[in-house]
């Protein structure tokens, strides 16, 4: 696994935590969920291949 992506999601959720508080306090509550939203969705589709992998992996491992 590549380091890179541990901090390509750790800079999404930095991203995602500051326009979230801006969008709060401007009073758009509706955007500031999607917003979260969308950053989940984003890091989901990024570790989406590491998780089909680790499940191949358990898959082989307990394989008789």
């Amino acid at each position: 696994m590549d380091i890179n992506i541990v901090f390509r999601i750790a800079a999404v959720g930095i991203l995602v935590a500051v326009l979230n508080q801006v969008l709060v306090r401007a009073g758009r509550d509706d955007q500031a969920m999607l917003t979260t939203l969308a950053g989940l969705i984003v890091v989901l589709y990024w570790i989406i291949g590491y998780i089909s992998e680790l499940f191949g992996t358990i898959q082989t491992l307990f394989r008789f």
